[in-house]
């Protein structure tokens, strides 16, 4: 079982910027694909974007491409989301989600309990 703890979300102004963090339980983290997730109120919950088990490989949704960067420490543990030039569009609970797969594939394994980024206009 992962267990997975995300932090970092707030409140900022429109074109400001946030790091989100997940910090994951279990000493198989470094052999999972990892994903960052958002839902906005009364939308589905879409994905932001996933990073391979080395990190040599990530994928952004369009709308976040350039202004958005995933990244890892597998030596701790724990994945990151930078996020740029924020939109308030962006606003949402996002999620960290973990696969029991090498790639990002299919849905998630594992989920964290999420937190709410908001970014005012």
């Amino acid at each position: 079982q992962v267990q997975l703890v995300e932090s970092g979300g707030g409140l900022v102004q429109a074109g400001g910027s946030l790091r989100l963090s997940c910090a994951a339980s279990g000493r198989r983290f470094s052999t999972y694909a990892m994903g960052w997730f958002r839902q906005a109120p009364g939308e589905e919950r879409d994905v932001v974007a996933d990073i391979n088990w080395s990190g040599g490989n990530t994928y952004y949704a369009d709308s976040v491409k350039g202004r958005f960067t995933i990244s890892r420490d597998n030596a701790n543990n724990t994945v990151y989301l930078q996020m740029n030039s924020l939109k308030p569009d962006d606003t949402a609970v996002y999620y960290c989600a973990a696969y029991r797969t090498q790639f990002a594939h299919g849905r998630p394994d594992y989920w964290g309990q999420g937190t709410q980024v908001t970014v005012a206009s």
